[in-house]
């Protein structure tokens, strides 16, 4: 594994440098607003027109794995009825819409044959959207392996990183001439360390040193159809990654490593390998512990930091960590029991919590640390533009009659975050647009249906779309590009 000398410094910005400072107003000319999914998440039509399982409807139809039982069979039908929903995005002024490309729906096997069909819904769609004013912004993983592709070993064998850079290319060759920005990858901190470590996530693997190369050969996989969209002609490739402050909880030894430790594997492991070639030499050894790190080879690093035109960023909130002795809690990221660590090497790190409001997630709100994370990514890392790809959050939404979903809390997260990246704009920071995530209520992943992050209601058992208050707020955000003067309309 190559490495390098990078630290974890930065981590976490000082009250001095303007947090919660309040800065509004207009965004530049041009800042590009749109609103996010992903495929197994609102898809449905699991069966339909050829698409074969994935990992997550293997995941989701084994019994303890998501609360309740709950599957993406239908979810929230959108296969069946994106012109309807592309139509409510129209109505919102939504000018990008971020999805995600089923592989299964696509390559049923991971390899080999096409699925025409599957690629005619993925034709559909982009022309719809383009029809309505709306890019098309499509990200190619989202979590859904084929589960022949599992069956043979998953993303911790390298062949799983050539079969996605194929898979890449087909959906180009079907849809290139209809898009403009493409991402690889969402979050592949989440496909290596909670599918393969914890088992948390499908394909529900606690196998520390499989993760380990798992993370590997995604960005490899990553880094190999960058550069396969490029030479095909692709105009925008970019690769989207959930960050997150990270904070000792003390100023002691211990909590300091702790936060080095957290910082190391779930941001600079991912940053350091896509924008600068190298993986960080203290999360190499950290590493040490689970893995020989063979299965990286020489090349490796080159292909995997292929130049790219923007990095997307999920935020939702941010880390306090500590020692093995502090206060705190292991890490958990599903509502069910027996998961392991998803930190492999550093498994007695503790998260402690804050008295900070939560959402309905538990995850605490910190819409200044979103700033901190800008400014943190434009000072160390080669200048590159930005996207907010996901900020969103799950409350407990009510419905009243005659009102419908009046989420006076969803619209004061969004607003809070927005400020951020005004704030990290006015700094200098080159933050080129915002997806709210998430466009419609959905499958929440081993949650099941029990949370909702959508601006837009979903009745499961109707499949009827009533836009929340959060979507006629953010409507009037798009059109002004800019926010209110105060905290509603």
């Amino acid at each position: 594994m190559t490495g390098s000398s990078s630290t974890a410094s930065g981590l976490r910005v000082t009250a001095e440098t303007g947090r919660g400072s309040g800065v509004g107003g207009t965004f530049p000319t041009g800042f590009l607003w749109g609103a996010a999914t992903s495929a197994y998440q609102i898809e449905g039509a699991a069966l339909a027109d050829g698409r074969g399982p994935s990992i997550w409807d293997t995941f989701s139809h084994t019994p303890g794995r998501t609360l309740a039982g709950e599957t993406g069979d239908v979810a929230a039908d959108h296969y069946r009825r994106y012109r309807e929903d592309v139509a409510l995005m129209a109505e919102l002024g939504l000018q990008a819409y971020r999805f995600s490309i089923s592989w299964p729906r696509v390559q049923p096997d991971g390899s080999g044959g096409v699925n025409q069909r599957g690629l005619d819904f993925y034709r559909r769609l982009a022309d719809e959207l383009l029809e309505h004013g709306i890019q098309p912004w499509p990200t190619l993983y989202h979590w859904d392996l084929p589960q022949p592709l599992e069956d043979a070993g998953g993303w911790p064998v390298r062949d799983t990183a050539g079969r996605f850079a194929e898979y890449a290319l087909l959906v180009h060759e079907a849809i290139g001439d209809r898009v403009e920005s493409w991402a690889t990858l969402n979050e592949p901190w989440c496909s290596a360390f909670l599918g393969y470590a914890s088992g948390e996530h499908a394909p529900g693997r606690q196998e520390p040193a499989a993760a380990v190369r798992a993370a590997h050969h995604l960005l490899l996989g990553h880094g190999m159809a960058a550069r396969g969209l490029r030479e095909a002609g692709a105009r925008r490739v970019g690769i989207i990654l959930n960050l997150y402050p990270v904070e000792p909880a003390s100023p002691s030894d211990a909590d300091a490593d702790a936060a080095r430790r957290i910082d190391g594997l779930h941001n600079r492991f991912f940053l350091d390998a896509v924008l600068r070639g190298h993986y960080p030499d203290d999360v190499v050894e950290d590493l040490n512990a689970v893995s020989d790190h063979a299965h990286v080879r020489e090349g490796d690093l080159p292909l995997i930091s292929t130049p790219l035109d923007m990095v997307g960023v999920n935020y939702y909130s941010s880390h306090v960590v500590a020692g093995p002795d502090g206060a705190a809690a292991p890490a958990t990221h599903s509502p069910l029991v027996g998961g392991a660590s998803p930190y492999p090497g550093s498994e007695t790190v503790r998260f402690a919590s804050r008295d900070y409001p939560v959402t309905a997630m538990g995850w605490e709100i910190d819409g200044p640390g979103l700033t901190e994370l800008l400014g943190r990514l434009g000072r160390e890392y080669p200048a590159i533009p930005l996207y907010i790809t996901e900020n969103g959050a799950a409350f407990e939404d009510a419905w009243l009659d005659g009102r419908g979903v009046v989420d006076t809390d969803r619209v004061t997260y969004i607003e809070t975050h927005l400020r951020a990246c005004r704030e990290a704009i006015a700094a200098g920071v080159p933050v080129r647009g915002y997806f709210v995530w998430s466009l419609l209520d959905n499958f929440e992943w081993a949650w099941g249906y029990s949370r909702r992050f959508g601006v837009v209601y979903v009745d499961y058992e109707t499949q009827r779309r009533v836009p929340k208050l959060s979507a006629r707020w953010y409507a009037g955000v798009i059109r002004r590009n800019g926010l209110p003067g105060g905290s509603g309309e």
